[in-house]
């Protein structure tokens, strides 16, 4: 079972073949069947129904919640005891009220974006075979970081002339989150109901509430743009971004400098966003863009969650004088930012470029910034009866989950800059640890399922999931 490919023959291939097959024809038609049962398949995930009414329900209180937390008890967890503490909540809450210009400032930068997305360049890549569409591969266009550099430079002129202060995003950050929520909800509802409309309903339950929070549409499309791949880096990593910025500039301007955890959560940011941006072309082979629906599940959380959740770091350091950590803290906290770094984008690039690789559809790209060791030559696999090619070399030959390892410590890093004296900054690290575990052992289980004595055998020459002789 073990083989071995020469990535230059494979570039070669993709030079005489622009265009990939709609088909791949090394697929067994046994597999094509298994493939098409599985991606049909309904499995009430996240607790069924009520599950998920109390997550479509709870997400936004708790977001309300930890706001309200952070702004007004410097990030202590504080339960309102009495009907008197719960009105003064209630009264708190509603500084969070939208206004026209939260408005504004949220759908502006998402109608921004999504022209970014239709008239920038960029490379067009294939994603994987869609079973329900006949193993047809969807063209992506992947104009990720011309769109990005253009937002960076449009928001320094904004800035610097006084057209839009950037600080104006901590000045109203509570109707911004407030805007995104409601914009979830509504983006929610309309996609579902025209994709039932349009009776193009895929992998439906039955279950009205079950249906909208996992969603209908598999590939949603505007015209070229596909929303899930749009919605997935063009909105929640971006806005992130120019939140921790904005509390950046806010220092500056209350205080007249800047601490290093600061400056830390902003370079954090930064490099994440500039990633998933220089990466594009490797997204639309993920598990998200290929199997998951687009429902309250993906639209929620990238338009509301990722943004408004994340960046309680940012926030949390905001709320006091600028202050320094012991320095070899600081170095501590740096050292393993940028190690997780690493290891995320290059192990990230190397499992799908080699998939990309596979298919004939890779194309090599000068984005900054190309890490060394992000492309594999010369990868060793197993090659399994259905024809799919298991990877077992570079970081995926050390172990099978590591680009989750490394965004783990990416993670961590976000909260150990801010000490230890809230959990806010933790929200995002603990809530990543619950849905990883629920992630991989749906993905455990259905790789078991797909690929039956093969995977045995793969999980026998990758043995660790996670951190190599640990777990």
């Amino acid at each position: 079972y073990q083989r071995r490919v020469r990535g230059s023959t494979l570039i070669m291939s993709n030079r005489k073949k622009s265009v990939p097959s709609t088909t791949l024809t090394e697929i067994q038609n046994e597999d094509r069947a298994l493939e098409t049962k599985l991606d049909k398949q309904v499995v009430y995930e996240f607790g069924g129904p009520l599950g998920v009414t109390a997550m479509m329900l709870g997400f936004p209180v708790l977001m309300y919640y930890f706001w309200i937390c952070l702004d007004f008890y410097l990030g202590a967890l504080v339960l309102p005891k009495n009907t008197s503490e719960f009105s003064h909540f209630f009264d708190l809450a509603k500084l969070a009220y939208p206004t026209t210009y939260a408005a504004t400032i949220y759908i502006g930068f998402c109608l921004f974006q999504l022209v970014l997305a239709y008239v920038m360049p960029g490379p067009v890549v294939y994603g994987l075979p869609v079973p329900s569409l006949n193993y047809k591969q969807l063209p992506y266009t992947c104009n990720g970081v011309s769109s990005w550099y253009v937002t960076l430079l449009v928001s320094f002129v904004l800035h610097y002339f006084r057209i839009f202060r950037l600080t104006e995003i901590i000045d109203n950050f509570a109707p911004i989150m407030t805007v995104a929520i409601i914009s979830g909800f509504v983006v929610t509802i309309v996609t579902y109901v025209v994709t039932v409309y349009q009776k193009k309903g895929h992998r439906m339950s039955g279950n009205l509430v079950y249906d909208i929070f996992m969603g209908a549409s598999l590939n949603p499309r505007l015209g070229k743009i596909d929303l899930k791949l749009w919605a997935e880096i063009r909105i929640p990593w971006p806005i992130l971004f120019y939140i921790t910025l904005s509390a950046l500039l806010k220092q500056w301007e209350i205080y007249g400098r800047i601490s290093t955890p600061l400056v830390f959560m902003t370079l954090a940011h930064f490099l994440y966003v500039n990633a998933c941006m220089k990466g594009e072309e490797c997204i639309p082979t993920t598990w998200d863009i290929f199997y998951e629906k687009w429902g309250f599940m993906l639209i929620f959380w990238n338009m509301a969650g990722v943004p408004f959740t994340y960046c309680y770091s940012s926030l949390y350091i905001l709320k006091f004088e600028p202050y320094e950590h012991n320095p070899i803290w600081t170095v501590f906290c740096f050292v393993l930012l940028l190690s997780g770094y690493y290891i995320w984008d290059t192990a990230n690039s190397q499992k799908n470029r080699f998939r990309m690789q596979i298919r004939g559809t890779y194309i090599p790209r000068k984005t900054f910034p190309q890490l060394p060791w992000g492309t594999l030559k010369n990868p060793s696999f197993i090659k399994t009866k259905q024809g799919n090619l298991l990877l077992t070399s570079g970081w995926y030959g050390i172990a099978r989950k590591i680009h989750y390892t490394a965004d783990l410590m990416m993670a961590f890093s976000w909260g150990f800059i801010t000490g230890f004296s809230s959990f806010l900054p933790y929200f995002y690290v603990t809530f990543f640890i619950l849905v990883l575990t629920h992630r991989v052992s749906r993905d455990m289980e259905r790789c078991a399922k797909k690929y039956g004595d093969d995977w045995k055998i793969y999980c026998k020459k990758v043995p660790y999931i996670f951190v190599p002789y640990v777990y």
